[in-house]
């Protein structure tokens, strides 16, 4: 994302999930920086996963919750599938 833009919009979002180190293995190769918008995933001390998103304006910030959202989504649900 430029760092040029002043109006920069953001979204942090903080899980609890069973087994958070599998969840941010599997999403983590996912984050970059997709031209208007980004995100990052940090392993938090306690157990929890932090995502944050950013993008450029309202339309970029959507698309990139729509996609980062729907990962750690589809990462946790697989875990049920293989774990059960």
């Amino acid at each position: 994302m430029s760092s040029e833009t002043s109006d920069v919009h953001e979204a942090v979002f903080r899980f609890k999930p069973e087994r958070p180190g599998l969840i941010y293995e599997a999403v983590l190769p996912e984050l970059e920086d997709i031209g208007r918008s980004c995100a990052t995933l940090r392993l938090d001390d306690d157990g929890g996963l932090t995502l944050n998103i950013s993008g450029e304006d309202v339309p970029a910030l959507r698309a990139a919750l729509n996609t980062y959202l729907r990962l750690v989504m589809i990462a946790e649900e697989m875990q049920e599938v293989i774990i059960t």
